[in-house]
């Protein structure tokens, strides 16, 4: 499967040396996209989109160009540093690890200043604000905060 890369042209150094070492070889080989294209099954406009940064490709795109260009695998090398920028660059975390049993799910998280950029800490934000939605609509005052003890009554206090 072929994965887009974000919308920003900045790239880390695994996908720009995947990038180049695809490029150098085919063209050592004398090879046009299309002839690579064609060898490794895959769509000139993907061999293309990967060369240019556009796309990441996959691991079976790079194990592929490895057997057709004869690189002693140096792409499917390359491809773990690689999928790990594009989970980043997507915003997935890949396979989550069990979390560990909690006896209190209200234990204050910390709350500083995180790097939007880093899809974990997106995760924990959102994980947080879900935690605190659930507080205000059942009606339980933040752990942090002792002068809230319930919230306003209401109409719709009755529908509860």
């Amino acid at each position: 499967m072929e994965h887009t890369s974000p919308s920003s042209s900045a790239h880390s150094a695994a996908s720009q040396r995947f990038r180049w070492e695809l490029r150098n070889c085919r063209v050592q080989r004398g090879l046009t996209q299309r002839a690579l294209a064609d060898l490794v099954r895959f769509s000139r406009e993907t061999v293309a989109a990967v060369e240019s940064g556009r796309r990441f490709g996959s691991h079976e795109f790079a194990q592929r160009c490895d057997d057709v260009l004869a690189t002693g695998g140096r792409l499917a090398a390359l491809w773990p540093q690689v999928a790990a920028e594009q989970l980043a660059a997507d915003g997935r975390r890949g396979p989550r690890a069990p979390e560990p049993a909690r006896l209190d799910r209200r234990v204050p998280r910390q709350r500083g200043r995180r790097d939007a950029r880093d899809p974990g800490a997106v995760v924990d934000a959102i994980d947080e604000l879900r935690e605190l939605i659930g507080q205000v609509l059942n009606g339980q005052p933040e752990p942090d905060d002792p002068q809230r003890r319930h919230p306003p009554a209401g109409p719709l206090d009755n529908q509860r």
